[in-house]
């Protein structure tokens, strides 16, 4: 996700207090003729009439804040999958988590028809290592079902001490009955940024999610590819960005690394919403992606501007990395190749309610330099490359953003989730070996270096879904 933050708690102080006020006087002859603000006064009498049939009547004592908590998380799940109430610890999980290190298993959810959805699993964390794949529809936490569990709970249960054992049982396209996963907790420290030099002369560039430090990766890793290029009595010939199954992250550092490899100045993306502070534009300078006066693209060797590109990207590349690969694509500064991405091209605005609580409200759309529109279409590949030479049946068929419950341009609900009948089944059954991005067996990748040199790409045709 790639998330923008204002300042917007006395307009939601003001909301609360109204609804509180109207909480309080539960008896009280509130006329609907003439209502103030605009705001619904019968909608609001009739929650305020639940609230206190709740708390005079319900089983258990429930607390103020719970009852409340409660409905603003309701309020939000229901306008799409990526609006959320962030309590404290889900408020500071976020804090954390742009800055590369947080506790948990390494893996990006969200919500999808009341269970919880993998968008997809960070690279090297115990949720990657363990087998988790983008697109797995997690059932059970442990022994707990998913199913009306809000996300954030759902994230508390995941979270938890390192070394400690956790068990997910997950339906997963093209496997008959579910899978049970254990995965055994720690600190997830990740590096956004890696590199190698393939065949010693094209340089493999891969990011796996856009943090603070990102823009400064992506210099520091490609300088040494440069470098270990002229160790190597040759020259860099080539570049490939790899992106697949990024789940985004920071909007700076996304037009960061466009700004890496654009002429200075260009226009990266811009955004559009209802508000008149939501019509954006970034561009590829300074003041839209570095902090300060420290711009870290100072540092970067000029080979970055004008060396031939191929940027990889798959079902599970969303937000942050649609808009570089958007960028570099509309730009005509680098081809795109493997599958669709996700299709996540929505903002995310951080609105605090006080020091330690917020809501992510999606506030606006994202939109490629010439205007195409990511959000449910993400960004479609020049040369269509599934993920193995015999047609990679599980990226085709994944759950997108356009798949999800309540996504934005559509709130219909996915109607092509297939479910096990038996979910209480859980048989375990051995994983499939992923394929490690950038290893010897990355088909994708070796199309890219083929395209780099100008040799035949071995394309796939575009799904019916896709065209």
């Amino acid at each position: 996700m790639a998330f923008t933050r204002v300042n917007f708690r006395s307009i939601i102080l003001i909301l609360m207090g109204l609804i509180a006020g109207l909480i309080l006087s539960i008896g009280l002859n509130v006329s609907a003729d003439k209502p103030s603000s605009g705001l619904p006064i019968d909608d609001l009498r009739k929650f305020a009439s639940v609230f206190g049939t709740i708390k005079a009547n319900y089983v258990d004592r429930v607390e103020d804040s719970d009852l409340i908590k409660g409905a603003v998380s309701g309020m939000l799940s229901g306008l799409d999958p990526h609006s959320s109430y962030l309590d404290q610890e889900a408020f500071r999980d976020l804090q954390v988590g742009t800055q590369g290190e947080f506790g948990g298993l390494g893996i990006e959810v969200g919500a999808q028809d009341g269970l919880i959805r993998v968008v997809a699993p960070i690279e090297d964390t115990p949720a990657a290592r363990a087998g988790i794949k983008a697109g797995d529809l997690i059932t059970k936490i442990d022994d707990k079902a998913t199913k009306g569990m809000s996300l954030g709970d759902a994230v508390k249960l995941m979270r938890g001490k390192p070394k400690t054992k956790i068990k997910l049982t997950v339906l997963r396209e093209g496997e008959n009955s579910p899978l049970s996963i254990e995965i055994i907790r720690d600190i997830i420290q990740v590096t956004s940024v890696r590199s190698k030099l393939v065949e010693n002369d094209i340089g493999f560039l891969r990011i796996s999610q856009f943090q603070e430090k990102t823009v400064g990766g992506v210099v520091k890793n490609f300088n040494k590819l440069v470098e270990t290029a002229k160790t190597n009595n040759t020259q860099l010939k080539g570049l490939v960005l790899d992106l697949r199954n990024d789940p985004g992250g920071l909007l700076n550092a996304a037009v960061g690394v466009s700004a890496a490899f654009l002429k200075t100045g260009v226009k990266v993306v811009y955004t559009n919403g209802r508000q008149p502070d939501s019509v954006k534009e970034f561009f590829a300078r300074p003041e839209d992606y570095a902090r300060a006066s420290n711009d870290p693209l100072t540092a970067l060797s000029p080979l970055a501007k004008n060396l031939p590109m191929v940027v990889l990207i798959n079902g599970g590349s969303a937000s942050a990395s649609e808009i570089v690969a958007g960028a570099l694509q509309d730009h005509k500064r680098a081809k795109v190749l493997g599958t669709q991405s996700f299709g996540k091209g929505s903002v995310q605005t951080i609105l605090p309610l006080s020091n330690s609580t917020a809501i992510k409200l999606t506030t606006a759309r994202y939109f490629t330099p010439l205007g195409q529109k990511i959000q449910a279409k993400g960004i479609k590949p020049d040369f269509w490359v599934e993920e193995t030479e015999s047609g990679d049946v599980f990226d085709r068929n994944r759950v997108r953003e356009a798949d999800l419950s309540r996504h934005l341009d559509s709130g219909k609900k996915s109607t092509n989730v297939k479910k096990n009948d038996d979910e209480s089944n859980d048989s375990v059954k051995a994983l499939k070996d992923p394929i490690e991005f950038g290893s010897d067996r990355d088909f994708q990748l070796k199309q890219a270096i083929n395209l780099l040199r100008g040799l035949p790409v071995k394309t796939d045709d575009v799904p019916e879904k896709f065209s």
